[in-house]
């Protein structure tokens, strides 16, 4: 199990490095020409740094698992921070480029977000009850 949360976090991170080079850019280029609105940008940013704080995350749990072994807590933590990634970070990518892909009407990606960052949220809290408890 703990190998397969490293390659999870490794891939989540590679992706976070690879969409935050395009954000910075492809998006800053329409940003400049007008296309883009600077918010649009900063949110789209805020999804790769977020994406890429929680890869390590994941890193951390296969670490974890390492050293405490497969405590389910290391397990629910790792699948709220993927879940977290996916919503929020996701959510992000679309909503600040809905306008360019066609997406304008797709509101209900808009309350993704809040529910992706209480994954992140309820992921370090469980490691830390898991932990505390181990």
């Amino acid at each position: 199990m703990a190998k397969k949360w490293l390659i999870t976090g490794f891939i989540f991170a590679a992706l976070a490095i690879i969409i935050g080079a395009f954000g910075a850019h492809s998006l800053k280029e329409l940003v400049a020409n007008g296309s883009l609105a600077e918010s649009s940008l900063q949110n789209f940013e805020t999804g790769a740094r977020y994406q890429m704080y929680h890869a390590f995350a994941i890193i951390i749990c296969g670490i974890l698992v390492k050293i405490f072994g497969e405590a389910r807590c290391i397990k629910i933590a790792g699948i709220l921070f993927v879940m977290g990634i996916i919503l929020f970070s996701g959510s992000l990518y679309l909503l600040s480029m809905r306008g360019i892909i066609g997406m304008e009407n797709w509101k209900w990606l808009g309350p993704l977000t809040p529910l992706g960052g209480a994954c992140f949220i309820a992921g370090w809290i469980t490691l830390a009850i898991g932990i505390t408890k181990k």
